[in-house]
């Protein structure tokens, strides 16, 4: 799927990515009352607005983005009603082209981890059939428990030509706690970046690997020191928007072909109606004000990248 992901990038010029990270905060209040009008104000009545809230969105913007990202949590919180907006949303952006990276941010050992892995990157075996339970093209990956998290990932990913985000500096403002930590005189991140490159090595695509990295927008310059160390890893950028990074902070994540990097904005696109900017757009036409949110993200990061 790296080659796949690499591919969409090129053909749309655009390397970024759409958080589809629904609170029900960003949902329209005409969506929720049609959603609640059918199924009532229940588990289900929420998981179906934030179906038809992700279907307008994905309607309006596929053919700008390579690729989405759906945050599990926020499905996860509505139960098994949400999960299966999470699996029908998923389903629907592949049905669209889309890369699916599915943010579920797993870390455990052996046999869990291997279930995790199967479960959202592989085929589980049930009887003499096999079934994709949730079926992402990518997932995010937390290394906090060394290679025994990560490799029954890396397994499934050799298995199914999938691949994994592993996080190694995020963008939240106390990552720095554990990850800044000096072993050796270096940083924990760097050393995190070390494990990326040595296990992307033995999952390669094309050009570049199955194994990526997750490194925050708001640390350009540690951006720059880990793009050096992890060449061949696509890096995943959260943090931009909303959260305060900018497309003259990321040029330093992407190699010198313009690759390299994929850059995630959440609700700085799904909820871009209620921003002062793309207030004109107004509730009814939500899915208009996330398009020219796009447009605009695409337009900022390519031309940072085109005066570096």
């Amino acid at each position: 799927m790296i080659n796949q992901l690499v591919s969409n990038i090129k053909k749309t010029g655009a390397p970024i990515v759409v958080g589809l990270d629904p609170m029900l905060g960003y949902i329209p209040e005409h969506v929720q009352k049609k959603a609640y009008a059918e199924y009532g104000e229940t588990l289900e009545g929420a998981a179906e607005a934030i179906w038809q809230f992700n279907k307008a969105i994905v309607d309006n913007t596929y053919d700008l983005i390579p690729a989405v990202k759906p945050q599990i949590a926020m499905y996860e919180q509505f139960g098994i009603p949400g999960l299966a907006a999470f699996k029908k949303t998923t389903d629907y952006c592949k049905e669209k082209g889309l890369a699916v990276i599915g943010d579920i941010k797993r870390g455990d050992i052996g046999s869990t981890s291997k279930a995790y892995a199967v479960g959202h990157l592989g085929r589980v075996q049930v009887g003499n059939k096999t079934f994709a339970a949730f079926d992402e093209d990518f997932v995010t990956v937390n290394p906090y428990l060394g290679s025994d998290g990560v490799n029954p990932f890396l397994d499934v990913c050799r298995e199914e030509k999938k691949g994994v985000f592993v996080l190694v500096k995020t963008s939240n403002p106390s990552s720095g706690e554990f990850q800044d930590q000096l072993v050796g005189g270096r940083p924990i991140y760097e050393l995190v970046g070390e494990k990326v490159a040595a296990w992307g090595e033995e999952l390669m695509g094309d050009d570049y690997s199955y194994v990526g990295a997750v490194v925050g927008a708001t640390y350009p310059e540690m951006g720059r020191v880990l793009r050096r160390i992890m060449p061949k890893a696509y890096i995943l950028v959260p943090g931009y928007g909303a959260q305060g990074g900018r497309g003259k902070d990321l040029v330093h994540f992407f190699n010198k072909d313009g690759l390299g990097a994929i850059v995630n904005s959440s609700r700085g696109i799904i909820a871009a109606y209620k921003q002062e900017q793309y207030a004109r757009f107004g509730e009814a036409n939500f899915a208009d004000a996330s398009r020219a949110a796009v447009k605009d993200m695409i337009d900022d990061i390519k031309g940072a990248l085109e005066h570096e």
